[in-house]
């Protein structure tokens, strides 16, 4: 695989962009990163990603071909058809393949997007509304990373697909640094803390782990 910075990454560290840079790193795949401001101001870094991503939402991946990417599932399942490698993404025929698309779908549509809702939630409602509505989103969150547990927890370990690492151990890993934290995963859920910090200390993935989170993979809540 190349080592030349092939395709562009729309970044912050510590944000969901960490997700596809650790694949791209873990691939082989020669990147190079674009830092932009923090997407919860409204005043001026949101404007400037909204240049790239009308949704003013990171990630956002250029291809080498010049195709705009957003979504970090459909991240996940391009860059497996760019490497050639079933080591992240179990192919059409792995028996893992179907627990592998719905798990990673549940994330992405059901957990993910609790992040965007309580991150600003003056988005959505008022401002005296905004205190209950995080508490309820992050309510409603713990109670999501709890089915995704429990499904990890019946495989036995020691990732979420049971004995096949996967990308849903990298989503795992970078969003176990978010709220609730990761006192509240090693409290609740120490099964998926444990998957988050095997995955950040796997060599290939260490260093943009180190990067995104240098107080320690996981780490402090964004």
């Amino acid at each position: 695989m190349t080592t030349d910075p092939v395709f562009r990454l729309y970044q912050l560290p510590g944000w969901g962009s960490a997700i596809p840079e650790a694949q791209l790193a873990f691939y082989g795949l020669g990147y190079e990163l674009i830092e932009t401001g923090n997407v919860t101001d409204p005043a001026s870094s949101v404007a400037a990603i909204r240049e790239v991503n009308p949704l003013g939402q990171l990630p956002v991946l250029d291809l080498p071909d010049g195709t705009r990417m957003t979504e970090t599932a459909a991240m996940t399942l391009h860059l497996a058809d760019l490497a050639g490698s079933e080591a992240l993404v179990p192919g059409p025929k792995a028996p893992e393949r179907a627990d592998f698309l719905r798990w990673l779908i549940f994330i992405v549509a059901n957990i993910y997007p609790c992040f965007t809702f309580a991150e600003v939630p003056t988005r959505y409602v008022s401002d005296a509304e905004a205190g209950d509505y995080r508490e309820r989103v992050t309510e409603r969150e713990k109670h999501l990373w709890r089915v995704l547990g429990e499904a990890a927890a019946a495989r036995g370990g020691p990732w979420v697909l049971g004995q096949r690492f996967s990308a849903l151990d990298i989503y795992v890993a970078v969003m176990a640094n978010w709220r609730p934290g990761p006192s509240w995963f090693g409290e609740y859920e120490p099964g998926l803390l444990a998957i988050a910090q095997a995955t950040a200390a796997r060599p290939e993935l260490a260093p943009v782990f180190a990067r995104n989170f240098p107080a320690g993979a996981p780490g402090a809540a964004p």
